[in-house]
């Protein structure tokens, strides 16, 4: 059996081997187990990511709101706002989304977002640049370099040409690159997130503002009727003051009342002209213009209860804010890691290949080709505590992060709780108001009978009439917030948006 016996320098070989000259053959063998060492050192460490990884937080919320009298079930349809079945409101919803500018800005943020990420997945993949100069020297004779070559005859003017390409590598040995992967793709989750909640934003902004118009126009038109009413009855008393029938002062009584009523209108207008504004910006449009004609007005259509799920843990899912935030806290996590790999040292791999020439001619022939190649190590050895200071900043804005994540989702019960409340005891309000005006509505018929009849006294009948219109008016007002609170529960609940849809 052939047994393996050592050289003369020491090194084991294999049987039947020969060292003559070990200089000659053990030498590259050496070389490339110290090569497959390296290689093989390298390939472990670039498995080791420093820093922890991200888990999602936990939150202890109740398995159901504590609104009373609505328990949303199933899933926000995506485009809510056609439950209303208002078309005007439909029109203006979709005209929102497509033109609003501030949608158009959280895109482009996207788009920044998705080009550094981008950035991030290459940055440990090997870089290749393509260089190539031409350049004409001509040395002068009073500087040291240009007496030297005068002095050894050398030419003082030359051409230079140089084409070549090199490459750049540096090794992830501890994750720092792979820790910056992760928080630019975190970040880019968070601005699609963050587009999401401003597309709900603006979509519930339009219909509030729809609302809200569409309320003071019902008070306006209610407000003018009532105006057109005092005017006749105005018209009827200044008879019978002409006939001596009734006194001055009843006749002034009257056009005192008809006057408030003129100058009740102009706030009302001035309410109304401000929430047109505002719809004309949300879609996109100068203010004023309304291209979609809704100074005329409307009657306000009956709110429809939210949909949504009736989990809140179920927020976390459906909300964009609050995805935004988590996916923001993942980011920072990550950045702990990017701080903590400055405690270890960077690998980095460079080499050149090209050619270098005199002239054009010789640019390309064999004696023209220069090569190098090398590796490069940093390490923050002896910072004072720097990188101390950077890991400790990255800790703090995770807790920073972690604290906003927490606000927002509980910011986020909360508007949930009172969008709900308000829209239960709207519509409470809503039938309470109705059966008041009904009733209120025959006492002011009755006494104009009466009036007319001369048993009442003009004062009763303007009694009658005021408390019938502020009736009507709270009607108006209670339709219309009750579909706004709709419209802020479906909002709060998610608004449609779901993070698969991003």
């Amino acid at each position: 059996m052939d047994v393996p016996r050592r050289a003369g320098d020491g090194a084991l070989l294999p049987s039947g081997g020969q060292c003559r000259p070990t200089a000659t053959r053990c030498g590259p063998l050496r070389r490339r187990v110290l090569r497959l060492s390296l290689l093989l050192s390298v390939s472990l460490l670039a498995g080791c990511t420093v820093g922890s990884d991200y888990h999602p937080p936990s939150a202890a919320l109740t398995p159901a709101y504590h609104a009373a009298g609505l328990s949303p079930l199933g899933e926000t349809e995506r485009d809510w706002w056609r439950a209303f079945g208002d078309p005007k409101l439909e029109a203006l919803v979709s005209r929102a989304l497509a033109q609003n500018l501030d949608i158009e800005a959280a895109a482009a943020r996207v788009a920044q977002a998705r080009g550094a990420a981008h950035g991030s997945d290459v940055a440990s993949l090997p870089r290749l640049d393509a260089t190539a100069s031409a350049e004409t020297v001509r040395q002068s004779l009073e500087t040291p370099v240009g007496r030297v070559a005068d002095r050894l005859t050398l030419p003082r003017s030359y051409e230079l040409y140089q084409v070549g390409v090199q490459a750049a590598w540096e090794i992830d040995l501890f994750g720092g690159l792979r820790r910056g992967r992760q928080a630019a793709r975190a970040d880019l989750e968070a601005a699609a997130a963050d587009a999401g909640a401003v597309q709900v934003s603006v979509a519930a902004e339009t219909a509030d503002a729809y609302f809200q118009l569409r309320g003071l126009q019902a008070r306006l038109a209610l407000a003018t009727e009532q105006l057109q009413t005092e005017r006749t009855l105005l018209d009827l008393v200044r008879q019978k003051v002409e006939q001596g029938i009734v006194a001055n002062r009843e006749l002034n009584r009257l056009i005192g009342e008809e006057q408030g009523l003129q100058a009740a209108l102009s706030p009302l207008r001035a309410a109304a002209a401000g929430q047109l504004a505002r719809l004309d910006v949300l879609i996109g449009a100068q203010a004023g213009t309304d291209p979609l004609d809704l100074g005329s007005s409307s009657n306000i259509a009956d709110a429809p209860p939210p949909d949504g799920s009736s989990n809140p843990a179920d927020l976390m899912r459906r909300r964009a804010d609050i995805r935004a935030a988590e996916h923001r806290l993942a980011a920072a996590n990550a950045r702990i890691g990017i701080a903590i790999a400055e405690h270890y040292p960077r690998v980095s791999f460079g080499g050149l290949i090209g050619v270098v020439s005199l002239g054009m001619s010789n640019l390309f022939t064999d004696g023209a080709v220069q090569a190098s190649g090398g590796a490069g190590l940093r390490w923050r050895l002896f910072d004072f505590g720097r990188v101390d200071a950077e890991v400790a900043q990255a800790r703090g804005r995770e807790a920073e992060a972690l604290a906003l994540y927490r606000a927002t989702l509980l910011r986020a019960t909360g508007e949930v709780e009172t969008a709900l409340v308000r829209y239960v005891e709207g519509g409470s309000e809503i039938a309470a108001r109705q059966r008041e005006v009904a009733a209120l509505r025959a006492a002011r018929d009755q006494a104009r009978q009466a009036y007319a009849g001369g048993v009442l006294a003009l004062i009763d009948v303007l009694d009658a009439d005021r408390a019938l219109l502020v009736a009507q008016d709270r009607l108006v007002m209670a339709k219309a917030e009750t579909a706004r609170a709709s419209v802020a529960a479906v909002r709060a609940l998610g608004g449609g948006w779901l993070e698969e849809r991003s």
